[in-house]
């Protein structure tokens, strides 16, 4: 995501870039703590820890997995879960 590895925060439009999302999205998501980052600065401007868009990503991929499971389950017949001997 940014070149120098040792940067721990990012500004939101990196992060905009990244997420394939707006600016203001990156914001409600800090908003709603599930990113992590701050104003800092003077004037200040927002910084986005680079782990919490990791940790962001990991989460929403797996609440991806977790929705197609559901969706298998919800799908499945009788005879498919417990077998056609019943």
């Amino acid at each position: 995501m940014v070149d120098d590895p040792s940067r721990r925060h990012v500004p939101p439009a990196q992060v905009a870039e990244l997420l394939g999302i707006r600016v203001e999205e990156v914001i409600e998501l800090v908003q709603d703590g599930r990113l992590r980052g701050a104003r800092v600065g003077s004037p200040a401007r927002w910084r986005i820890e680079r782990d919490s868009v990791a940790e962001y990503l990991d989460a929403q991929v797996e609440e991806a997995r977790r929705m197609a499971l559901w969706r298998q389950s919800n799908a499945a017949s009788f005879p498919e879960l417990w077998g056609t001997n019943r």
